[in-house]
């Protein structure tokens, strides 16, 4: 660096940013009972292609491009991937609780497993796209979320799921109206 060059600094500051979630309490964590079946389900939603964990490196990444020109996007962005820490936070334990593994392998009822990786994220080449991918990924949580608490008999799972669905349903309003102010 020069003598009278100066340092490239971020001018955005994440600091007071807070996870953006539907303004509900959720319910207590606990199970019924212990249930593989219902621990492979939600490892699932934990690490799968359509993931708690999928959705956060999505919008972390997507935070991280758009924080040198699009400071507010990027914010709200950090928000969302925030609330979707804590969904995977909450469904780790649910799972724990069930006699699962937490372990980044999603465990299908067929006896296949996977392990999470990075191409489960989409990185789309500018805002529009990638605001159309989140939420599309957001409808999918969604539509997976209500598959597996049908297959679930445990009220108590369920609750905690059906309240992380407020939080994806309001994720998916903010974004589309992301996408018209953009």
């Amino acid at each position: 660096m020069g003598e009278n060059t100066k340092p490239i600094t971020s001018s955005c500051n994440f600091m007071d940013v807070q996870p953006i979630m539907a303004d509900l309490p959720y319910p207590p964590l606990q199970v019924k009972e212990r249930n593989q079946a219902y621990a492979n389900l939600l490892s699932i939603d934990y690490c799968g292609a359509v993931s708690e964990l999928s959705a956060t490196a999505q919008y972390i990444n997507n935070e991280n491009r758009l924080a040198c020109a699009r400071c507010s996007a990027a914010k709200t962005i950090l928000g969302i991937a925030m609330s979707e820490m804590i969904h995977l936070q909450k469904l780790g334990e649910l799972i724990c609780m069930l006699g699962g593994q937490v372990d980044f392998t999603a465990r299908y009822q067929n006896g296949g497993r996977r392990m999470w990786t990075p191409e489960f994220v989409s990185i789309p080449d500018n805002i529009h796209k990638m605001l159309s991918a989140d939420i599309e990924a957001e409808k999918d949580a969604v539509r997976q979320y209500r598959m597996h608490m049908d297959m679930m008999k445990d009220e108590y799972v369920n609750a905690v799921l059906a309240r992380i669905i407020k939080d994806e349903e309001y994720h998916i309003i903010l974004l589309q109206w992301m996408m018209k102010e953009l």
